[in-house]
Parts: structure tokens; sequence; C-alpha cells
């Protein structure tokens, strides 16, 4: 029930990824029956992988995040995370309060072993491939184990979901030499130098497109800014193109020569496509979509969450976090 357009999108979403994806065989649909009902009903849809859970709450936009949790036990978000725990469900995709979502998978599912806090990892496109964004928003108050953690989360999802066999890993800062950034980026630096990751060193914002890694390293507050900047900026740049090409009849004539480049370009920039954002670190799926979600990302962010399922993603970072420890232990 949560996100701009809920139920009418997530509903919508849903019904597209029954429809696409015939692997997934149940998919909860939790919120308010009769508008979920409605909503079907709408779509014609009576598929028999669809159970509607009654969830008699909504956590909203100016809701706390942990007393949303407390507070708000029917939430459609809560006992979204409930079958998750139960093992009725394998995976939940809320487009809803991300702070909610985050809280109600932490304190429900707990953390993985090894895993103190868990990170957002966003997908952002460059020109020649894709990187790991993490933490995307999380946790904005993180130590620079955390950052460590997020680091061998970050590299186990971009092997299994992505198939980069060696991800390199970049850290956020403002120079790429060793003692550029704050005490924080020095300690984490210091950190993943010391640690067996493939860690190539800071990053600044002009690498993140021009000399791109496969994963990126932040805490939660600046990845935050530097992903919604990212969407900004890419909706700026088509609103702006619009306008300027429907100056001249030969600016448009020339904008219809290359529609194809630039529908290839709205494509790979639009997270549309992406549909969510894994929630790495906790013991279970959870995929972040966007609040104002269309049919078509919700239907992806499923889609999203049935990769990191079949990937095994979780067995994964618990396997590379054990290496990790092993490693120091036996140093």
């Amino acid at each position: 029930m949560g996100g701009d357009y809920a139920p009418k999108n997530t509903v919508a979403g849903a019904v597209l990824a029954l429809r696409e994806y015939p692997y997934i065989t149940k998919l909860f649909l939790v919120g308010d029956t009769e508008r979920v009902k409605a909503e079907l009903a709408t779509h014609r849809c009576k598929d028999p992988r669809i159970e509607i859970v009654h969830a008699s709450q909504v956590v909203e936009m100016t809701d706390g995040a942990v007393e949303s949790v407390r507070r708000k036990k029917d939430s459609s978000v809560s006992r979204a995370v409930d079958l998750v725990k139960s093992g009725e469900a394998e995976a939940i995709v809320s487009a809803g309060h991300t702070g909610a979502a985050v809280a109600a998978t932490t304190i429900k599912l707990r953390t993985l072993p090894g895993v103190d806090r868990p990170g957002i990892a966003s997908i952002i496109p460059t020109e020649s491939n894709v990187f790991v964004l993490i933490d995307a928003g999380a946790n904005i108050d993180a130590r620079p184990m955390h950052l460590l953690q997020y680091a061998i989360m970050g590299s186990a999802y971009s092997k299994k979901v992505l198939k980069y066999e060696n991800p390199a890993i970049g850290l956020m800062s403002i120079g790429d030499e060793d003692v550029k950034g704050s005490d924080f980026t020095k300690e984490v630096f210091k950190l993943l130098k010391e640690s067996n990751l493939n860690f190539r060193g800071n990053v600044e914002g002009h690498d993140l497109f021009k000399n791109p890694v496969e994963v990126v390293l932040c805490d939660g507050f600046v990845g935050n800014v530097v992903l919604k900047t990212c969407e900004a900026i890419a909706d700026a740049i088509f609103d702006w193109l619009k306008h300027e090409l429907k100056k001249s009849p030969i600016r448009m004539v020339g904008a219809m020569i290359a529609k194809g480049a630039f529908k290839t370009i709205k494509k790979k920039t639009n997270y549309e496509e992406v549909g969510g954002s894994p929630l790495l670190g906790v013991n279970g799926i959870c995929i972040i979509a966007h609040g104002a979600s269309t049919p078509k990302a919700v239907k992806n962010a499923i889609r999203v969450a049935a990769e990191a399922i079949q990937q095994q993603v979780n067995p994964h970072i618990v396997e590379e976090i054990q290496k990790y420890h092993d490693a120091i232990a036996s140093s």
C-alpha cells in the first residue's frame, strides 16, 4: 500500500510480472483487501498464484521509521515482512516508506551473520557497464566497518547477479589520493586496502561515469544524494534536449534521424528498467522500489527480487564475509 500511486500501480505491476515471469509460483498482495480486489478487477486478473493478505494500516511518509514498525503492526510493510519471516514468502518488494522497509526487515528478519547494518545497493548505468552504489540511503550514520561490509556485499552481488568476475571497488571521496577525504573515509580506505578485495582506491564524482568501477562505496547520506542527483540530471538533460530540438524544423528533422539513439539512452537511464534496489545484509530478500514507481517499474522490481532468490545472493554474502574473517584470523 506504500508509494505515490498505491495500490493502483503496485497491483498493475504485479499483474504484469505474473504475465511475463511464469517462474513466479506465488505472489502475495498485502494491503486493504477490498481496494486490492478492485484493482485486480480492472485488469480482469484471476491468476491463482495471487493471494491477498489483508493489512488495515499504511505507513505514511511522515511516520518515523522505527516508530512505524512498533505502532503500526498491521501495516502492509510489516505484514509483508512477516510473510518472509514465516517462510511463506521469499522476498518483499516495497515502493513505500524506505525507512520503514529498512527498519521492519532489520528488526523482524535480523541481519546476516557478520553484517552489522544493511545497505541499499542501487544499480546505476554508465556508457559501458552498470555499477553498484552502496549504501544508497539505508544507514546515514555509518561506521568504517559498515562500509567494509558494504564492499563485501556489493562485490558478492556484482559477481552473482551482474556477472562481473572480479569487481573493482572504489571509495567515494573528494580526491583520488590516499590522503584526501575526511577522517571517516581515510579509516575506510585503510580497512579496504588491508582486505583481499579488488580495491581500486578513492573515486570522485566524475569517475562514476568517466572511469567507472563495479562497486562504489559511501555512507547512506552521500549515497542517497548521489542517487537522486543522477536521476534528476538524467531527467533534466532530456527535458533540455526536447526544448532545444523543438526550436527549429532542422533540429526536429535531426532529432527524428537520431530517434533510435535517444530511445536507447532514455531506456538506459530510466529507473523503470532497473525496477528496485536490493537491501543487502538482511536475513531475507528486500527490494526497495522508487516511490513514484510505474507498473513497469514494479514489475521489474519483482524481477530483481526473483533474481536475488535464484542467484542465492544471501548465502554468497555470508560465505564472502566468512572468508574475510578467516583471512584476518590467519594473518
